[in-house]
């Protein structure tokens, strides 16, 4: 069959060949086009408006602070979707209450917190427990010879995985093990604890569930890499991300998968590591990639929502949170040395903070101020969430530095676990002698009115 370009008048075929030159030109040009702007596609960031974004209305924070004795921050990541957000009025610390510096080892990952008891795992494997308000030792438990993960408390139990290829079940009042399971690969994977069970990932790719009363397995979720970071829990559905550059959502109840979806933010469709625990608000999941992005997809489906290309590799979790005149937004740090707030929405800059250095760990929101550390400055700052100015800064620093229970704020550092105050505390001495006081003037009280 002649070719629909062809014709049998050699004068028309020599007036047409320009036009189809022309043509080809025309095609050529645009299969560049369409290759440079796939090329800077996967390289460049990325902002869909229409994916679904769910809008949360933010609790208002407690007309009083929280009972210290009381207060419970049970996971890395305070609540199981992993946002790292105490909407409390909590002034940035003025006063150093206690420090506590012997357990011999780096701490990695910050504490929990559960009824006036601090309890961490330093990277030699040794799970420590520590009074929250006087920094003293409760009680110490050899639970393997390394580990790079926060505990989780639930129930009177603590939790904790390791990278000796163990997770260990202990009771949080004296540190006595009360099950352990042995692993097939190592696990650095902060637990978490829904509706008694334990979820967890390991270095093999395996997503583990356990029954949290007696050790018992409920299922197995096998990734397409090591998972290394901490699942978050929303709405019955576990996420995470690999390091093949997965990005996986799982039901709870029983491991099977809802969506799994992969980047492209490398050159030539290769994908980075996820070594950042996500955190899942909006109906968004967020988490940050080693090829620099920080990304964003619809919790439901996985679908791309945007992703921000920053200067360097993102290990930190993100924290995410919405305060009044700024809105939902998420907060991270980069290799870079910057530390950024995006919109939650669109992942567009709010603001950005030059801390310089390389900030590895997550930040923690705590009222209206955001906590980060930089490990290659060794300090950690505390910024304003609406515009990024320094509010606090402390001269010591390395991963994820603080949690709270609403009134103190609890720093780790490089191997020490600092107890600060707002301006007015009292000193846990102070606190003592405040009580035998009252004490006596109580017993003073009480013989008058015996004798009425």
């Amino acid at each position: 069959m002649p070719s629909p370009f062809m014709s049998n008048n050699p004068r028309r075929r020599r007036r047409r060949w320009p036009f189809v030159l022309a043509a080809l030109a025309i095609l050529g040009a645009g299969a560049a086009l369409a290759a440079y702007l796939l090329f800077f596609q996967e390289e460049g960031g990325f902002s869909n408006p229409n994916a679904e974004f769910q809008t949360e209305p933010e609790a208002p924070p407690p007309k009083k602070r929280p009972k210290p004795e009381r207060f419970k921050w049970p996971i890395y990541g305070y609540t199981p979707d992993r946002a790292r957000f105490l909407n409390a009025p909590i002034p940035p610390p003025a006063k150093r209450l206690w420090t506590f510096n012997k357990s011999n080892g780096l701490i990695e990952f910050q504490p929990v917190l559960a009824n006036g008891t601090l309890f961490f795992v330093n990277n030699g494997g040794a799970a420590w427990a520590v009074d929250a308000r006087t920094g003293k030792k409760r009680w110490r438990r050899k639970v393997g010879s390394l580990n790079a993960s926060s505990p989780a408390w639930s129930k009177g139990r603590l939790f904790v995985v390791t990278l000796s290829n163990a997770i260990v079940a202990l009771n949080a009042k004296n540190g006595k093990v009360i099950w352990r399971k042995r692993l097939p690969s190592r696990a650095e994977s902060s637990p978490i604890v829904v509706k008694g069970v334990v979820y967890f990932g390991s270095e093999n790719g395996t997503v583990y569930a356990y029954r949290a009363k007696d050790g018992r397995k409920r299922w197995t979720y096998k990734a397409s890499g090591a998972v290394k970071g901490a699942l978050a829990y929303s709405k019955g559905v576990l996420y995470f991300g690999d390091y093949s550059g997965q990005v996986t959502a799982v039901r709870a109840k029983n491991g099977s998968r809802v969506w799994s979806t992969g980047t492209s933010g490398r050159a030539f469709n290769r994908s980075g590591r996820f070594y950042s625990t996500p955190a899942v608000k909006y109906g968004r999941v967020y988490l940050g990639n080693t090829d620099s992005f920080v990304y964003s997809f619809v919790a439901k489906s996985g679908q791309l929502a945007w992703r921000y290309k920053t200067g360097g590799y993102v290990y930190g979790s993100p924290a995410v949170g919405s305060v009044p005149r700024l809105g939902p937004t998420v907060y991270i740090g980069s290799f870079d040395g910057d530390f950024y707030a995006l919109d939650a929405k669109s992942g567009k800059v709010r603001w950005r903070n030059a801390a310089t250095g390389k900030i590895f760990g997550a930040p923690t929101i705590l009222g209206n101020v955001v906590y980060f550390s930089n490990l290659g400055k060794k300090n950690t700052l505390g910024l304003d969430v609406r515009n990024g100015k320094r509010v606090w800064g402390f001269t010591h620093g390395a991963f994820s530095p603080v949690i709270s229970d609403g009134r103190r704020i609890y720093l780790t550092t490089y191997r020490t676990l600092f107890g600060l105050g707002p301006k007015g505390s009292k000193l846990p001495s102070e606190e003592k002698r405040g009580k035998k006081k009252r004490s006596a003037k109580e017993k003073r009280a009480a013989r008058r009115e015996s004798r009425r």
